[in-house]
């Protein structure tokens, strides 16, 4: 008899599914939470049955059960682990463990794709187009590849898992790569429903975009929102537009736990997880929701004010525009970015410039989002702002003690400011 313990997300199921396509009836498939599996691991380790063939995936375990399995090993025991995640590489120095982060052409691993080709290797399951693409959709989602490759069909079959139970999930995909060996592909009845969904996650970032705050946890800037869905959609999206912040904290204060989103490649967001007793991959990651993570993400940033969103129908008042952008700090900081002479640019604070230069606009953005969690304010203010400096100019016939050399120098015509 086979026994499969596995995560219970879309890689962890997808190695259940590979399972059922190899084994049949003949392989039992428990999904676990990450704290669940070490449980299910002492309950079956009680039984020192030698003769079962028991495979982990997408999960690993702790320290008091990494020995155990060793002995079970040394007993006769036929146990394999296969992980993708770093935070599980040192159970590679047991024979029983098998976990690589990425392959050597560069593309990141998922338990999926190591257990499908693990499977291949020993001769345990035929290979096929349709599950090739299957493995392939579900390899791209969980690291994350999908986005970078456009491959929104990867992102769809995580969307249809969590739309249905697991036990229909894996029914449907089993019946679906036995029956059609050419090629992977969604029914009628999912198009639709998926078409539903998109919409529905759609207005649920919309909505959650409103609430996102901003505070520096350490010496990283993290985005926190509190949801209890669509956290990688969440995560990736407020991500983009705020590409400021060092990595997107989304809180699940029922469900205990906060998810770790990054789009930069200099985040590892699974050290952070790591702090706090969790794990996963450099750009996304989780842990538990414990007392300390709760007073860093949910207690001490309650009383910030959700940051503003930058105005995106200007026609003036445009992002790195020579005539210089102005932005608004959630202190009601006025806030002007502006290129001067030598090619870089300078920032005015309240018409006072700052000491600080920077080598390019988005440099010099990154300041003061970061540091004043600030918006790109509307065309109509950024016109009063212009026509204020040059009424302060002619009032005090000086040069140019805030305003920018470029315009100083240009005719009033030039500018739409001046021309009330």
């Amino acid at each position: 008899m086979y026994r499969l313990y596995s995560h219970n997300d879309l890689d962890g199921v997808g190695c259940g599914i590979v399972a059922k396509l190899a084994f049949g009836d003949e392989i039992d498939i428990r999904y676990n939470s990450v704290s669940g599996l070490d449980f299910q691991i002492e309950r079956f380790l009680e039984t020192e049955n030698v003769t079962d063939t028991l495979f982990i995936t997408d999960l690993s375990v702790n320290e008091s059960n990494e020995k155990r399995l060793s002995e079970f090993a040394k007993k006769g025991g036929k146990v394999k682990l296969i992980d993708h995640h770093k935070t599980a590489l040192h159970l590679n120095n047991h024979d029983w463990g098998a976990v690589q982060v990425e392959y050597s052409d560069g593309r990141l691993a998922s338990a999926t794709s190591l257990f499908y080709e693990y499977l291949e290797q020993h001769s345990l399951i035929q290979r096929s187009p349709s599950v090739d693409q299957f493995v392939e959709w579900v390899r791209q989602y969980d690291t994350w590849e999908w986005d970078k490759n456009g491959n929104m069909n990867a992102k769809r079959l995580n969307d249809l898992f969590f739309m249905i139970s697991i036990d229909e999930f894996e029914e449907r995909m089993v019946t679906r790569l036995k029956n059609n060996q050419d090629t992977f592909f969604f029914d009628e009845f999912e198009q639709k429903i998926l078409a539903m969904e998109e919409d529905k996650i759609e207005r649920y970032v919309r909505r959650k975009r409103r609430e996102l705050v901003q505070t520096f946890i350490e010496d990283q800037c993290a985005g926190i929102v509190h949801a209890e869905s669509y956290h990688s959609e969440l995560g990736n999206e407020l991500g983009k537009e705020n590409i400021h912040l060092d990595y997107i904290a989304i809180i699940n204060v029922g469900g205990k736990k906060v998810s770790l989103r990054t789009i930069h490649d200099h985040i590892d967001v699974s050290e952070i997880a790591n702090r706090f007793g969790g794990g996963g991959h450099a750009k996304a990651a989780g842990c538990s929701l414990t007392e300390e993570a709760y007073k860093l993400y949910v207690a001490k940033p309650f009383t910030i004010e959700p940051l503003r969103t930058d105005a995106f129908r200007n026609k003036y008042n445009v992002k790195t525009s020579d005539q210089g952008v102005l932005y608004v700090g959630i202190g009601e900081e006025l806030l002007f970015i502006y290129p001067v002479s030598d090619g870089q640019w300078s920032i005015d604070m309240n018409h006072n410039t700052m000491e600080q230069q920077f080598q390019s606009f988005e440099e010099a953005e990154r300041f003061i989002k970061r540091n004043y969690s600030a918006w790109l304010v509307r065309d109509e203010r950024y016109v009063s702002f212009l026509s204020d400096i040059v009424m302060r100019e002619r009032d005090t016939s000086s040069s140019t003690q805030f305003l920018p050399e470029q315009l100083a120098t240009k005719e009033n015509k030039n500018h739409p400011s001046v021309s009330h």
